[in-house]
């Protein structure tokens, strides 16, 4: 049986940024993106994922299948002076790795990002995703997030306008 873990990361050791890197670039390819509709070279990749550690407003949460990154999250908090926004945060760049779906590491890291957005006093998640992102949807609406907007032209992808929804879950 695989073994499956979420954790905050906070610094990259052995060979977590390759990992990440490798499982990004299988989600891309995939059509998760978050924001890449093909993968970039691997010195923008690392170099972007590098860069998340850096933002004090961020934190990167990974899944680990058997110990190596599949999957992550990130947790956005308003900045400092954004006193309207306070009580609300983002979760951005959720994904798995095709190759590592079916172990319920989707929910794990998200069910982390939720408990860490209550920590820092959020009351409130908020969410973004392509419409063609099904499973992601389906998994969202089944842990009460609700669907409060479309955006029908969200993306473009191979030309064409994809729309994308967006959700927001009360954490209190």
């Amino acid at each position: 049986m695989a073994k499956t873990a979420v954790e905050l990361l906070k610094k990259y050791s052995g060979t977590d940024l390759a990992d990440l890197c490798d499982a990004a670039e299988d989600g891309i390819r995939a059509g998760g993106g978050f924001g890449w509709l093909t993968p970039p070279t691997r010195e923008v990749m690392e170099a972007y994922w590098k860069g998340v550690l850096l933002v004090p407003e961020r934190r990167l949460f990974v899944g680990r299948l058997d110990n190596t990154i599949v999957g992550s999250a990130q947790l956005l908090r308003p900045g400092k002076n954004n006193e309207a926004q306070a009580h609300w945060a983002t979760m951005t760049t959720h994904f798995v790795a095709p190759w590592a779906r079916g172990h319920g590491l989707a929910k794990a890291i998200l069910v982390a990002v939720e408990e860490a957005a209550r920590e820092i006093g959020a009351q409130v998640l908020n969410l973004d995703v392509r419409e063609s992102q099904e499973a992601a949807i389906q998994l969202y609406q089944s842990l009460g997030y609700v669907h409060w907007g479309t955006h029908p032209h969200y993306a473009k992808v191979q030309g064409k306008s994809v729309a994308g929804l967006f959700f927001y879950k009360d954490l209190v």
